[in-house]
């Protein structure tokens, strides 16, 4: 009786052991194209730190520049930048091999959906990093620059810069987001576009405060990211209505049904 019992037994856990075994494989092919596009970009480490920083550099004040305060900042503030640019550069392969995983287990009609959904999210994750480096950075560090008091000179550490402008490339990256976000959310049902019209004055409060918490605290970059998620949100809201118009209203009459 135990030869029979022993073969059902490991049966559920042989698909789960087939997961995690393909999990491992897409983690670490993800994982090595970081790798390999850190090493390629890694020479050029110097100058791409050069062009995430052209921005305040052109608006510093003739005979100011930027600093080191720490001995390692020369070489640690290039380095994880481009530890970051491989990343960024990479995510659409990062992404693919998620999807890859997922894919499987999804419907064919989801499956048509999922892959312009991700497309989608990549190109407005990088829509959003380039918005900040040519709109939100020049505007902001024009600012920056010229709001000091008299006799201050403006010399900026590598570090802290390094820190504030991926705070912002990421902020911006994660709010263009938000019309994949909205439509995802009607599709899906968890709410209809009446409903989210009806709160369009809540999401204006609630961009601005995420603004607030997620840029410095001056009212002129918390403006430039609350603007454009609120902007992002009626773009989701109109995708929403020519879904609905697809489908001939039902969303909301089915919302209205008692």
């Amino acid at each position: 009786m135990s030869d029979t019992q022993d073969p059902s037994e490991k049966q559920p856990q042989t698909p789960l052991l087939e997961h995690l075994i393909e999990l491992r494989s897409r983690l670490l092919r993800a994982v090595v194209v970081v790798v390999v596009v850190f090493a390629a970009l890694y020479a050029f480490s110097n100058q791409i730190y050069s062009f995430v920083a052209q921005p305040l550099m052109e608006l510093l004040p003739p005979g100011s520049q930027m600093i080191a305060t720490e001995v390692t900042s020369p070489f640690l503030a290039p380095f994880k930048l481009t530890l970051f640019v491989a990343l960024f550069a990479a995510i659409p392969f990062v992404l693919y091999q998620a999807w890859a995983f997922i894919a499987p287990g999804l419907y064919a009609h989801e499956k048509k959906l999922a892959l312009p959904l991700l497309a989608s999210s990549i190109l407005l994750f990088y829509g959003g990093a380039a918005f900040a480096y040519y709109v939100v950075f020049p505007l902001l560090f024009q600012f920056f620059t010229t709001a000091g008091p008299a006799g201050v000179q403006v010399m900026t550490d590598i570090n802290a810069y390094l820190s504030f402008v991926l705070k912002l490339f990421l902020a911006f990256g994660v709010a263009f987001e938000i019309p994949i976000a909205t439509f995802l959310l009607i599709l899906t049902g968890a709410t209809t576009v009446k409903d989210l019209s009806s709160k369009r004055g809540y999401v204006i409060i609630g961009c601005f405060i995420v603004g607030m918490m997620l840029t410095p605290p001056d009212v002129i970059s918390q403006s430039l990211l609350a603007v454009p998620m609120w902007l992002l949100f009626e773009v989701g809201i109109l995708f929403g209505r020519l879904v609905k118009h697809q489908r001939g209203g039902r969303d909301d009459d089915n919302a209205a049904a008692p």
